[in-house]
């Protein structure tokens, strides 16, 4: 690939990443309920996701997404899945309503959560599977070597990692945390609903 290709494979990185969805909402929602460390840590399981699906859409799962249908209904169905149950665990805190800030003694939990729910939002978002077949696919070619596969998983780690951190940080800079937690359970469970919204979408093919 040449530095232009390259520019451009970076922008649609960009793009994607910036592009409201599922991803975006989660890393929000986690960075309002459990604050930065969970949010940074959300944003960081999202990023190494997204170069690890990165990397396989360049090795060839792009292609065999076009060819074979049963391996789209297979990752399709476990968006609907994660979604779903990311809905059900947003609702029950929305349920709960405004919560004291978590003692230090649950922050390693929270945060191992964090990065877990980023990981597999990255991995099963139909979203980015849609991005990818759409704008990823031109940038790969049948003799592209296995460093290049690996240099585009890695950049597309790097920025959407460093992307969803940013929103983290810029989001707990300050006193704007402190505000919006005291309307955390309502922020919780909007973002249930559209959890759901986003998996109705998908089984009723618009996504």
């Amino acid at each position: 690939m040449n530095p232009e290709q390259w520019v451009g494979l970076a922008l649609v990185f960009c793009l994607g990443a910036m592009s409201p969805g599922p991803s975006l909402a989660v890393v929000l929602r986690n960075t309002l309920s459990g604050g930065r460390q969970q949010g940074i840590m959300t944003g960081l399981g999202h990023g190494i996701g997204f170069g690890v699906y990165a990397f396989l859409a360049a090795a060839g799962i792009a292609t065999a997404l076009s060819l074979h249908e049963s391996t789209e209904i297979i990752l399709k169905s476990g968006g609907i899945i994660i979604l779903v149950w990311l809905g059900i665990v947003f609702v029950r805190h929305a349920i709960q309503g405004p919560t004291e800030t978590k003692q230090e003694i649950n922050q390693g939990s929270q945060n191992r959560q964090g990065f877990r729910q980023g990981f597999l939002i990255a991995l099963l978002n139909p979203k980015i599977m849609a991005w990818m077949l759409a704008l990823y696919t031109p940038f790969i070619q049948t003799d592209t070597e296995i460093t290049t596969l690996l240099g585009m998983g890695l950049l597309g780690m790097v920025i959407d990692g460093t992307w969803y951190v940013t929103v983290a940080t810029v989001l707990t800079t300050g006193n704007r945390i402190e505000k919006l937690k005291s309307l955390s359970h309502i922020i919780d469970g909007t973002m249930g609903i559209l959890m759901f919204i986003f998996a109705g979408l998908l089984v009723t093919g618009v996504l």
